[in-house]
C-alpha cells in the first residue's frame, strides 16, 4: 500500500475517533467502558506511530 493511501485511511480513522469519545461519555456503558477506553488508547497510539513513520511533507504526495 502506498503512503498516500495510508494517509487517506488514517484521516478517515481519525474522523471516526470522536464516535468512540461520545460512546465513552454514555453513563450506561457499564463494563464496555473498559473496551471503549482501550480502543481509544490503541487508536491514539496507531495515529501517533503513523505520524512518526510518515511525517507531513516527506514528499509522498
Amino acid at each position: 500500500m502506498d503512503p498516500q493511501t495510508l494517509r487517506e485511511r488514517i484521516t478517515l480513522i481519525e474522523s471516526h475517533r470522536e464516535s468512540l469519545v461520545q460512546l465513552l461519555e454514555k453513563p450506561d456503558l457499564g463494563t464496555l467502558r473498559i473496551d471503549v477506553n482501550q480502543a481509544l488508547e490503541e487508536l491514539d497510539d496507531l495515529i501517533e506511530e503513523f505520524k512518526l513513520t510518515f511525517p507531513e511533507g516527506t514528499g509522498t504526495n
